[in-house]
């Protein structure tokens, strides 16, 4: 029996993943973690086959989560479970240890699958993400100004490339107006653009968000 770890702030959120877990005969809830503090506390304690992380959590988000269930345990498969779209952060949280990245959207139909595949050593990628991951094989990735940022400045870009406000990115990370500002300002100089205009037209070029005609 597969024993994962759910780690998601919104409670609904968790209550699905553990109505569609309950539907394999293979796999089981062992717990569940409401902040990164509690999901490195329980990672730490108990012995688990998988962990189902989201990225955005009060606290240590899931990218600092990672990594230190990383320098602990480098073998735990990760399942990093996201609002965000495939083509948006898949590749950071791969390179950053993942096992297997899924968009929250294709939950029902894949999560299953994706614990399964983690489980026995394998990666867990979308055809969206795989067609992501060859296309950042064949450019120069070097000379991309966005992967010069942190991974909280590259969320933020994503966003506001999405037609979010500061204050909507704001509550969605539990952070304050004024610090999304400061991630805006350091991304915009990192990336020498000059406003959201110009931060969003590099987002579509650049792939990291669809461009949807209406």
């Amino acid at each position: 029996m597969i024993k994962v770890l759910i780690a998601d702030d919104h409670p609904v959120v968790r209550e699905g993943l553990k109505q569609i877990i309950s539907k394999a005969t293979d796999i089981t809830v062992g717990g569940e973690a409401l902040n990164g503090q509690e999901v490195l506390d329980k990672v730490n304690s108990e012995k688990w086959d998988a962990v189902i992380l989201d990225l955005n959590m009060p606290g240590k988000d899931g990218f600092d989560v990672l990594r230190e269930i990383r320098r602990e345990k480098q073998k735990l498969p990760i399942l990093i479970l996201s609002i965000f779209p495939e083509e948006q952060m898949g590749v950071r949280v791969l390179r950053a240890g993942a096992s297997g990245f899924l968009n929250k959207e294709s939950a029902p139909k894949e999560l299953l699958n994706a614990i399964r595949k983690i489980c026995t050593g394998g990666k867990y990628v979308s055809q969206k993400l795989a067609e992501k991951l060859a296309y950042e094989i064949e450019i120069n990735t070097e000379e991309e100004p966005h992967k010069r940022l942190s991974n909280r400045e590259y969320q933020v870009l994503c966003l506001i490339a999405s037609g979010k406000t500061v204050n909507e990115i704001a509550d969605q990370f539990s952070l304050s107006d004024k610090t999304v500002r400061t991630y805006r300002e350091r991304l915009l100089e990192k990336m020498n653009l000059k406003n959201d205009v110009e931060l969003t037209h590099y987002a579509i070029k650049n792939k990291l968000i669809e461009y949807i005609k209406d």
